[in-house]
C-alpha cells in the first residue's frame, strides 16, 4: 500500500481529496484507476482515526463508495451480455466534475474579491457653483409654434384622458358614513329600558332604532341579555308578537 503523507486540514471533504489524488497521480478524471486511488484514499482515512467521528463521517461514506466501485471493477463480466454495461465509476466521475466546476468558480470569485479590496473610490467633489447652476430657459423659444388653438387641443385631450379613467359605476356612488354602534352601550340602554317597561314587544323595541347597524346591534344586545339572565322572551303562539320580559325585578 502506498504511504500518503498529507495534512488533514488541506481538504474540505472527500471529493476534494479525490481531486487531489487524481491530480497527484496525473490520471484522466474520465478513466480513474479506481484500485490505486482507493488504496491511497484508504491510507488517508487511516490517518484520520484519531479525529472526531463527525468529521470522518463523510470520508467514511466515500470510502464505502470507493470499495463498492472497486469490487464491481474487479468482478469478471459475463461474456453473453448484449447490452454494454454501465461503468461503475460514472456517477462518481459526474460528482467530481461538478465539484471541480464549483471549486473553480469559488476560486475565481475569491480572486475577484481580493482584487476588489485593492480598489478605492473617491467621492465626487463638484464645486457649489456647478451644482447650483440651472440652465436658463428661453420662453420665446419654448413657446415658438404654440397657438391658442393648439393649447386648447392639448387641454381637450387631457380632459378626454381624465374622463376615460373615471369608473362609470363607482363614480355615481355616494359617500358612505361609518356608524359607530357599541354593543356594551346598547346592552346598558336595554337594561335601563327593561327596568322602566318590565314587559314590551320586540317590534316596539326595534321601531326606536332607525338604521340597519343599530337594529343589528340591538338584536345582539337582546341575545346577550337573554344569555346572562337579565331578560326572557315570551311567545304564546307561533307568529304571535314576541314579548320581552325583564327579570331584574324577580332577581331582587
Amino acid at each position: 500500500m502506498v504511504e500518503l503523507q498529507v495534512k488533514l486540514e488541506a481538504f474540505e471533504g472527500p471529493l476534494d481529496l479525490l481531486l487531489h489524488l487524481i491530480h497527484k497521480n496525473q490520471v484522466d478524471i474520465y478513466d480513474i484507476p479506481i484500485v490505486e486511488i482507493t488504496d491511497q484514499y484508504m491510507a488517508y482515512v487511516e490517518e484520520m482515526k484519531r479525529r472526531d467521528l463527525d468529521e470522518m463521517s463523510e470520508f467514511l461514506v466515500m470510502a464505502a463508495t470507493l470499495l463498492s466501485i472497486k469490487s464491481k471493477m474487479l468482478l469478471p463480466r459475463e461474456a453473453e451480455e448484449d447490452e454494454e454495461e454501465e461503468d461503475p465509476r460514472a456517477e462518481l466521475v459526474q460528482q467530481l466534475l461538478e465539484y471541480k466546476m464549483f471549486k473553480s468558480i469559488s476560486s475565481e470569485l475569491k480572486d475577484r474579491q481580493m482584487d476588489a479590496d485593492q480598489v478605492f473610490y473617491k467621492l465626487p467633489t463638484i464645486p457649489k457653483e456647478v451644482l447650483s447652476y440651472e440652465q436658463p430657459v428661453d420662453v420665446e423659444e419654448l413657446m415658438m409654434g404654440i397657438t391658442l388653438k393648439k393649447l386648447n387641443s392639448i387641454f381637450q385631450e387631457l380632459l378626454r384622458r381624465e374622463k376615460g379613467r373615471v369608473d362609470p359605476i363607482r363614480s355615481k356612488f355616494g359617500s358612505i358614513r361609518k356608524e359607530e354602534v357599541s354593543l356594551e352601550e346598547k346592552m346598558e340602554f336595554l337594561s335601563e329600558y327593561c327596568v322602566a317597561h318590565q314587559r314590551f314587544g320586540f317590534r316596539e323595541l326595534l321601531e326606536e332604532h332607525c338604521t340597519k347597524n343599530d337594529i343589528i346591534v340591538t338584536f345582539l344586545a337582546v341575545l346577550e341579555l337573554i344569555k346572562n339572565g337579565t331578560i326572557r322572551i315570551v311567545q304564546e303562539k307561533i307568529f304571535d308578537e314576541i314579548q320581552i320580559q325583564s327579570l331584574q325585578g324577580e332577581a331582587a
